[in-house]
């Protein structure tokens, strides 16, 4: 067959949608020798992507998300590659693509969450973003011939927002792979790097609203009572909602917390490691890779109760209620002092992981195109 992959979002470009778009790549290349793929990708990753094998080729397409040239030229340009089958890594398919797709949703997250704060845009402007959302997304989960759901919630969340068939939504988890990334330099000169003073705990990802950080840093000046020598670290390109956040720390003069910006994945390793714990207090989640990231690196974690969290951590994660800020607060206090929990936690989280890996996403992956 003839395969395209949409990997414009591939690698740190995309964030999160980045690293699976690239892990997905990856592993194909290892066990599809016979299969034809095309990887369309755009200037800013270009570089970042080199074919390791003859049947996979690089097709430049520097079309912007989300853009009217997505919808109008996009199609053209796959359709001038005489595709069997193409595999949209997200639900931002063309409307008007006529061709055999698969999809990969990893979350309803503007079914869930549709405010305002989730955006830089007007109200009359996110008004009609969202109605757009929902026409790309209908379309892409009953035009699709599979649908990549990235945990049994997704798939749940789908079929309770769509007249779809079951048998239609497969499910791969994604993996953590942190030890791939070996730091460049000494640890103590990484966290110096990024201002990091011990101890801390962290957290990593996006700032948007359903990430409830807001209540993790009331929390965390809760905590902070009992250990003043603590710092909340947190990692993640600057953005607005960073900038937002930044703000709330200042208003409500909130010690001990530290922005890194965006940090290399190099170093990203030894800033996992040396945390006394890794706290997630999403609202809702598709997946959540970091917390198992943190798992790999022998870091406690303490997550929300939310979404999809007990399906992907399971017993290697200490759960609290998200919108109970004292609750948060007990849970780090109780995690950073109670060493057998911390050994039960660290523990668990090897064991957490070893049930995730990119090479059986990959051949799941295949399997799905190869049924198509």
């Amino acid at each position: 067959m003839r395969i395209g992959i949409d990997a414009r979002f591939y690698g740190s470009l995309g964030k999160g949608l980045g690293r699976y778009t690239q892990k997905l790549i990856e592993y194909l290349e290892k066990i599809d020798g016979e299969n034809q793929y095309f990887i369309f990708m755009r200037e800013e990753n270009w570089e970042e992507y080199q074919p390791k094998r003859k049947n996979f080729t690089k097709v430049m397409a520097n079309i912007p998300w989300y853009s009217f040239r997505e919808q109008v030229f996009f199609p053209k340009i796959l359709k001038r590659n005489r595709l069997d089958l193409v595999h949209f890594p997200h639900f931002n398919v063309p409307y008007f693509y006529k061709g055999k797709f698969i999809v990969t949703i990893h979350d309803l997250i503007l079914f869930r969450f549709p405010t305002k704060k989730a955006t830089t845009l007007s109200p009359v402007l996110y008004f009609f973003k969202r109605l757009g959302y929902r026409a790309v997304m209908n379309r892409a989960v009953r035009k699709a011939q599979a649908i990549i759901a990235v945990s049994n919630f997704t798939k749940k969340d789908i079929l309770d927002n769509f007249r779809i068939d079951p048998q239609k939504i497969f499910v791969t988890h994604e993996a953590a792979d942190m030890k791939d990334f070996l730091p460049d330099m000494a640890c103590d000169d990484i966290l110096k790097k990024y201002g990091i003073m011990k101890p801390y705990i962290l957290y990593v990802g996006n700032a948007y609203p359903h990430k409830n950080l807001e209540r993790l840093v009331l929390a965390f000046q809760e905590a902070v009572k009992k250990h003043p020598s603590l710092s909340l670290v947190m990692v993640g390109k600057s953005d607005y909602f960073y900038r937002s956040l930044n703000k709330f720390v200042k208003d409500n003069n909130a010690d001990n917390v530290i922005f890194t910006g965006e940090v290399d994945d190099r170093h990203l390793n030894s800033i996992y490691r040396e945390s006394k714990l890794y706290v997630f207090p999403s609202l809702y989640e598709g997946f959540g890779l970091p917390p198992l990231e943190a798992m790999s690196m022998d870091v406690p974690v303490i997550s929300s109760s939310s979404s999809c969290l007990p399906e992907i951590l399971g017993d290697a994660a200490y759960y609290f209620d998200p919108i109970g800020i004292s609750e948060i607060s007990e849970v780090i206090d109780r995690v950073i002092t109670d060493i057998c929990l911390r050994q039960k936690l660290i523990k668990n989280g090897k064991e957490q992981i070893q049930k995730y890996s990119w090479i059986d996403l990959a051949r799941k992956t295949l399997d799905i195109y190869q049924a198509k």
